[in-house]
């Protein structure tokens, strides 16, 4: 978008509309190229920026999996242990009833027989 720079009627009537006019031109031109080049610059920032931003997330998605990984590998283990000890439990569960039932068997054959 050029600029409309409106000098000084005393600089017009110094110099003239047309060297005025050049200089309204050279200032649009100069302008229009600093535009462009901090055009240019936005862009190659912002693409440098998506750089790193993808580059970032595509860490974080790797450290994610490695930490889901050994969460799973976890998981499975901590299982394995729950269910050792589960069984343990019902060796010993049934071992305490066996007792408890050839006991009281045993104590009501014996008061029976009396």
């Amino acid at each position: 978008m050029p600029v409309t720079a409106r000098l000084s009627k005393r600089f017009y009537d110094r110099f003239g509309d047309d060297i005025a006019g050049e200089f309204v031109d050279w200032f649009n031109a100069v302008d229009s190229t600093y535009q462009q080049q901090l055009r240019d610059l936005n862009d190659l920032n912002w693409e440098r920026f998506k750089a790193e931003l993808h580059s970032a997330i595509a860490q974080s998605e790797a450290r994610m999996i490695e930490r889901m990984t050994r969460l799973e590998v976890q998981n499975g283990q901590l299982e394995a242990r729950v269910a050792s000890k589960f069984s343990e439990m019902m060796k010993w569960m049934f071992i305490y009833w066996s007792g408890t039932v050839l006991s009281l068997g045993g104590l009501m054959i014996a008061l029976s027989r009396k």
